[in-house]
């Protein structure tokens, strides 16, 4: 019921004050439902409804300094969410939240930070035993929708979403998905789970992939 289960990606948070009231200023919390899910992603399927045209998109801002991410804000989602830094798992994935912090999201901290030149790895389940998890409603992203990442440096990275796709796990590219499109270029990569669920195997057959692009940053008000 997550990314893990066999197929996905594989199997802490530090923050400071400040971060967490610009999360709860920017967001309303994320409220978490039961189960089952009515449907997941499908291989092929992509959201297309109200996406802008691609000349509409705005231009890469230059890549940040490195610094690590601390929360995740996606407005349209109503999502905002901890990051924590991970690494892979026995098997090679990237390590997930564990299942008892089903609203937090992993960054693989071994590869480029959030608003940094390259691609940067963010992981998350869809759900969990008990319902949605942090990653529930991903595909619902569209092109062209903003991602923000607050930063430990007190900086705001701001991503312009430009692609969302459903790969089937057998067709699953680690170097296309993984690998910048640009590599003059800030990307980032958000995954979670997607298509049908095997009840047998305990895992899903494909996985949503979010690609977007810095086109912005700003400072993050620091409380009196």
């Amino acid at each position: 019921m997550s990314e893990t289960r066999r197929g996905g990606f594989g199997r802490l948070l530090t923050g400071a004050a400040w971060v967490a009231l610009l999360l709860a200023l920017w967001l309303r919390g994320h409220d978490i439902a039961e189960e089952p899910i009515a449907t997941a992603p499908r291989p092929g399927d992509v959201v297309a409804q109200g996406r802008p045209p691609a000349h509409g998109l705005p231009p890469a801002h230059e890549p940040l300094p490195g610094a690590g991410p601390q929360g995740l804000i996606i407005k349209n989602m109503g999502l905002r969410a901890p990051i924590e830094g991970h690494g892979l798992d026995p098997l090679g994935g990237v390590e997930p939240p564990p299942y008892e912090r089903p609203g937090s999201v992993a960054w693989y901290q071994d590869g480029p930070e959030p608003g940094a030149s390259g691609s940067a790895v963010l992981v998350g389940h869809v759900d969990t035993k008990t319902g949605p998890a942090v990653f529930y409603e991903l595909s619902t992203v569209k092109r062209g929708d903003q991602i923000a990442v607050a930063r430990a440096d007190g900086t705001i990275a701001d991503f312009t979403v430009e692609d969302v796709s459903v790969v089937a796990k057998d067709h699953f590219d680690v170097d296309r998905v993984y690998g910048p499109e640009d590599t003059r270029r800030a990307e980032l990569r958000l995954i979670t789970c997607g298509g049908d669920y095997d009840r047998d195997q305990h895992e899903y057959s494909a996985n949503v992939v979010v690609t977007a692009y810095l086109t912005g940053t700003e400072r993050t008000p620091r409380p009196a």
